[in-house]
Formats: structure tokens, sequence, C-alpha cells
């Protein structure tokens, strides 16, 4: 075994040269595929390390291996993905951190068919001449809302931007003081107006605003009557708030237009399946609103997208804005948003497809079974080295979806015996693949609402390495 050289000057000029450890690397298997280049940069701050912890005073061995242990170690983290798939264990359905909405098969294959060809993204192929990337999906947004026209654009951030850039852009925009709502990141409404051009004009208060409000505040100045769905929190007790179909008629009156920021859409009627009423895209549209905006990844389950719907009248001037090439979506994700859309013509058959719709409509039987199976797994796989139970708790649907809302669930809760819960979940965070649950009352939970199909074997197995 090689001994620490105990001189800081002489364990300086121990040191072996660059070129000496790279041509060492080059028939050394850890390094096997990766680009010289990578390997150089990796070699040079292995030795560049070893340098600083000798100035700094700390032991350290001096050899070739030592220097190419380390130098595998920084290219194999350069050559890692960042973005990488995980097991979410944590029972929130919509997980912003973790990617939101998972896509359905018919989505992905879409993606990987367009993806991996030319395509006809804005190509007429009827007249042969330059089409609009909007059709491959306006006539389907259309045939399942009941609006006249529609499109897509990056996410509903720009959705929204957008359109009020393009109706009331210089004009006042009214809107109820108790819907200037903040979604993810400290990202709000009245920031989005404001870089959208327009002025807020706000009205009511933060739990009652009624129609005069609105009608009082309408001047020569007054360009669009907004409502925005507080889709991300719930005001209860002492509340009145204006509805669409109320706000369309004093739009009309006045004959202003009128939009809403449904921000996290739905094309289902959620109260079919035991769960609260969330406004479906074709009732608003139906309410008479001249335009709707919602999101394509979360209640709808889709890729991330901004869908907007509405009049025709008002679409031509939104799609005629100059941002709207700024904003507009690629070719994958309006193969992957088609394939989604499709599968809502059967209810059932969308439910059973597409991976959020199925994990927010599981009942709480399901669930069960499903916990009994991951209990035995588990149990098998880590044996006495930690205590198991099961325990009836919440999921949530995340996302800014449904504020408020809890899901009955039967989760695994786990306390090893071998180290301390927090322990555990740093481990499962840093094994790959990457396990997220949630810590309460010193368990470390497991939701199986969230688990994908296969994943509770993985997890057992993943639990067994660690724990056992």
């Amino acid at each position: 075994m090689e001994q620490p050289i105990p001189d800081k000057h002489l364990q300086l000029k121990s040191l072996p040269g660059v070129d000496h450890i790279l041509t060492l690397a080059e028939t050394d298997d850890r390094f096997a595929g990766m680009p010289r280049r990578l390997v150089l940069e990796s070699v040079r701050r292995a030795i560049d390390n070893t340098r600083k912890q000798i100035l700094a005073d700390k032991p350290v061995t001096i050899s070739d291996e030592a220097i190419l242990k380390q130098a595998a170690r920084f290219a194999g983290q350069k050559m890692k993905n960042r973005l990488i798939p995980l097991i979410n264990a944590t029972g929130v359905v919509l997980h912003t951190n973790l990617g939101r909405a998972l896509l359905c098969r018919d989505a992905l294959d879409n993606i990987m068919a367009v993806s991996s060809a030319y395509s006809n993204l804005e190509l007429n192929l009827a007249t042969g001449k330059r089409g609009i990337r909007y059709a491959a999906i306006e006539a389907l947004i259309c045939e399942l809302t009941g609006a006249q026209a529609a499109m897509a654009v990056n996410n509903n951030a720009g959705a929204v931007l957008l359109a009020l850039n393009t109706l009331a852009q210089g004009r006042q925009v009214i809107v109820s003081r108790g819907e200037l709502v903040e979604i993810g990141g400290a990202f709000r409404v009245p920031d989005v107006m404001i870089k959208s051009g327009c002025i807020l004009k706000e009205v009511g208060t933060t739990n009652r605003t009624h129609p005069p409000d609105y009608v009082n505040a309408i001047s020569e100045e007054t360009g669009l009557l907004l409502k925005v769905h507080t889709s991300n929190y719930k005001i209860e007790g002492f509340t009145t708030s204006v509805s669409l179909k109320d706000l369309v008629d004093i739009g009309k009156s006045h004959d202003i237009p009128v939009m809403e920021d449904l921000g996290s859409g739905t094309l289902i009627d959620f109260s079919a399946f035991g769960l609260p009423s969330e406004p479906p895209v074709f009732e608003q549209v139906a309410s008479g609103a001249d335009v709707v905006t919602f999101s394509g990844d979360k209640l709808l389950g889709g890729p991330q997208a901004g869908i907007i719907v509405g009049t025709k009248q008002c679409l031509d001037q939104i799609k005629a804005n100059p941002l709207t090439r700024a904003l507009r979506i690629d070719k994958m994700t309006l193969a992957g948003l088609e394939a989604t859309l499709k599968l809502y013509r059967d209810t059932r058959v969308a439910v059973e497809k597409i991976p959020t719709l199925r994990m927010l409509t599981l009942s709480y039987e399901q669930l069960s079974r499903d916990a009994d199976v991951l209990l035995s797994l588990v149990t098998d796989a880590v044996g006495n080295q930690a205590e198991l139970a099961l325990a009836d708790m919440t999921s949530r649907p995340g996302g800014g979806s449904y504020p408020g809302l809890t899901l009955p669930t039967r989760c695994l809760t786990i306390r090893p015996k071998t180290m301390t819960v927090t322990r555990l979940d740093k481990k499962l965070r840093a094994f790959d693949p990457a396990v997220m649950g949630r810590i309460e009352d010193d368990w470390f939970i497991i939701d199986p609402r969230t688990l994908q199909p296969g994943q509770n074997k993985t997890l057992a197995n993943i639990l067994k390495k660690l724990i056992d």
C-alpha cells in the first residue's frame, strides 16, 4: 500500500504529468468510448484537485492510479445526462418539479414517427404550397371544444401573453382583484399583463366581486374583460364572483371581448369519476367567451403547450401577431399533442390510455390492492431490516390543478433499521434510477398512485440494495 509523501514540496514535484496520465487513459477501460477532449479535461481536473489538496495540507495519496481514478470519476459525471427519468413515489400526479404530465404511448409513438422523418409541418400536401403548422391540430381542438378556431403556443403563460397583446395592447383589461393569481416560480398574472402591453384595471375585492364592479369600470379605454380561473388556490367563506356567462353578457352589452384563462383546462367532466367538477373547456366556450386559454401538460395530460380557442375573428388576429412566431411550438410538441387529443374522442379510452387521467381516477380499492403487492415485494426484499406498514393517506393532483383537493390512497411506510429515514431519502435520490418519495412523522412514504407499471418490482430491488 502506498504511503502519503510527507513533504509538501516533494509531493508537488511527484505529481504525474498530464501527458503521462493521458497516455495511460488511452488503454484504460474506464475511459472507453469517451471523447479525448473530455478525458483530457478530466485528467487536468484530477491533477489540479490533487494539487489543491496538497496545498491545503490535506492527506493525499499520489500515484498514477489515484489520479486515473479521480479522472474517471470526473469524466463519468460529465458523460451522464443531466435530465434523467426517475420514479415518482410522492403521490403528486402533476408534480411540476418532476415534469408534470407523463405522455401516453400514442403520443410517444407519434413523436418518434414525426421526429425521425421529414414531415408536412408547414406544407399543404393538397396544393404543394406552404401550409400552416396549426392545421395539424386546429380542426381536432375545435371538434373537442366547440370553438370556431384554435391554435397552440409553447405554454399557457405564452398563450395569455399573446392573446392579451393582440386584443388589448395599450388599453385597459378589467379583472377581478381575487383572480390576480401567482403561479409557479413567482410568475404572476399582473406581470404577464404588463409585459403584454395592456393596462391592468382591478375591480372588486379579494373575496367578493359583483357584476356592477365590471360595468362601473368600463370606459372608452377598456379593451378586454378578463376572467382568470383560480386553479391553484381556493377562497372559501364569504365570497362572491362573477360567472363567465354573466361576464360575457356584460361584454356583449358593451361590445367588449371577453377572455378566460383556465390555467389547467380539461376536456372531460371529472365529476363522472367521483371527483369535483373542474370547468371543461367546451362548457366555457359554450358560455360565449371570445377567447379561452389552457395548458396542454396539466389536466389535459399532454406535452407542454398553451392552447388558445375562441371565435374566428379573435383567433385570426392572434395568429397574425408577430409574437406568434416567437411563441410557436415545434413539430415534436405538435405530434404529441395531436395524438393525445385524438384519444379524447372517447372518454373511456382517454382515461385508460392517458397516464394523468388514469392516475387521477384510480379508486381507493385498486390502490389498496397495489399497496398489498408492493408491501409483499418490499418485505421479501428487505426482510427484517426495516419496519414496514400500510397506511391510509392522501395523494394530490398537483401542478396548480384542483386546489385543496386530496385523493384517498393507501401507502407503504418504511422506517429502516440500518439508517435514518432522512439518510434513506438522500440515498434514493442519488440512486440510478432516482426515487422521489416523501417523509411524514419519521416514515418514508411510497404512494402507489404515481408508480408506473413494473416500477414496484424495481423499487423493491432498489430498497434491497440500499437497506439490506
